[in-house]
């Protein structure tokens, strides 16, 4: 049973199943998580029931690993392989392709004109982003460290995660919410897929740290 009045980040902790159904509605359990289901919902307007049954019936499909009762390291070694290492690789094929786009399609007016300079700001920041809780945070919660220890670092890193949430809802206007037009050539296809992917990967990646790692790292 799911309650309507829990928030995105307790039911995507809880059922991590509903992820993907959050991502089908555009549900943000990344930096929004902590609205209520039931109020999402109604402001999307979607039935909270409906979404709350389509949430159990992802989750007798597909039934994602829970990482709330793992321990921290594992949690930070998960976020490390899943969602660092390939953020670090896939960026800069998406950059090249961006630009190749913006280039040879510059005289049509479907072109994404400022997704290349948009995609490589988000980069930069990312990878900014990723080095601090490589070097500082997560060594610190590895080391046992915990509560006010890590209370500076914990809501300088949530702060940026706002960021890359404001950083990602224009990446999707820039791309049309990636949906090519009929004339896109295989590398503007292709980048859009890649684009739709990275947007889901690092909500996925923002929630584990935003409503998993971080709070137990404070209440340690």
């Amino acid at each position: 049973m799911i309650d309507v009045n829990e928030t995105l980040g307790q039911v995507a902790t809880a059922h991590p199943a509903s992820t993907l159904v959050f991502l089908r509605h555009r549900l943000d359990f990344c930096c929004g998580g902590r609205q209520k289901l039931g109020d999402a919902c109604r402001a999307a307007g979607l039935d909270p029931d409906a979404v709350a049954a389509e949430i159990l019936a992802e989750g007798v499909v597909s039934e994602p690993e829970r990482w709330d009762t793992r321990p921290l390291p594992d949690v930070i070694d998960f976020i490390l392989t899943r969602y660092h290492e390939p953020l670090r690789a896939d960026l800069p094929a998406l950059l090249d392709a961006a630009r190749r786009v913006e280039r040879v399609h510059s005289k049509k007016p479907s072109c994404p004109h400022g997704l290349a300079a948009h995609l490589e700001e988000l980069d930069v920041e990312l990878r900014q982003h990723l080095a601090k809780e490589e070097q500082v945070l997560f060594p610190a919660i590895r080391s046992g460290s915990g509560g006010a220890q890590v209370h500076m670092p914990v809501r300088v890193m949530m702060q940026e995660h706002d960021d890359h949430g404001a950083s990602l809802r224009r990446l999707r206007e820039l791309a049309t919410d990636f949906v090519p037009p009929p004339e896109a050539c295989a590398t503007w296809r292709a980048l859009y897929a890649g684009l739709e992917k990275l947007e889901a990967e690092l909500m996925e990646h923002i929630h584990l740290e935003n409503n998993v790692l971080f709070p137990r790292a404070l209440n340690v």
